[in-house]
């Protein structure tokens, strides 16, 4: 009985939903790519949780794909620097937010369902500007 109670806990368990910090996954990486959380630097694995404030960071040779829970796909190129300032999603309601900023490199972004929550729903930020997007398909380049 004792062993039962523990496999009905341990699957539980297993079946819970995502951690409510957790706002997407690594989906791929190629070459050296990194994310930085505070002061750790993560080797990027396939199926790493991404957190509101990680940093995307890929070397010279490095290319990372990345899929939110709203179904927002990033695709970061080689030599980039991207935060993930903020991500708000509620999937009861399908509604949210994100602001990206890309400190250096390049990154192709796909809107997901965040993008139908209306203007100034998602932002990219660079050195140089702000671009409030709406849904759709885009490709961002910041050079050093």
């Amino acid at each position: 009985m004792v062993r039962f109670t523990l496999f009905l806990a341990l699957l539980a368990g297993l079946a819970s939903p995502p951690d409510a910090g957790e706002i997407g996954r690594v989906k791929s990486k190629l070459g050296t790519a990194t994310v930085e959380r505070g002061t750790n630097a993560i080797a990027a694995a396939i199926g790493q949780q991404l957190m509101a404030g990680d940093w995307l960071v890929t070397g010279k040779d490095g290319q990372m794909s990345v899929t939110f829970v709203d179904n927002t796909r990033f695709a970061v190129g080689a030599d980039s620097r991207i935060e993930l300032k903020k991500f708000e999603f509620d999937p009861t309601t399908q509604k949210g937010s994100f602001i990206a900023k890309v400190e250096r490199g390049s990154i192709a972004v796909v809107s997901g369902r965040i993008s139908k929550s209306g203007r100034d729903a998602e932002q990219i930020e660079t050195p140089d500007s702000t671009l409030d997007v709406n849904g759709t398909r885009f490709i961002v380049v910041v050079r050093k």
